[in-house]
């Protein structure tokens, strides 16, 4: 991937970013738009996909995955 594209989504990522008592967070719908998906259930089944790989891959420090319906 070009050096310019990642720092591009990186800058972008880190824009989208909320914090709250020192937790860092993003929206769903927020992510959808930056990795371009134009609907909604297609952008669902990836992030279902990606919380059961989190769930499973993280062991040492835990991770609160909150989902929200809109």
């Amino acid at each position: 991937m070009d050096n310019k594209l990642i720092l591009k989504l990186n800058k972008s990522f880190e824009e989208a970013a909320y914090k709250q008592n020192g937790v860092e967070y993003w929206l769903a719908r927020d992510l959808q738009i930056l990795l371009e998906y134009e609907e909604w259930r297609n952008f669902l089944k990836l992030s279902k996909r990606l919380l059961y790989f989190v769930k499973m891959q993280v062991k040492i420090q835990p991770i609160i995955l909150l989902t929200s319906t809109k």
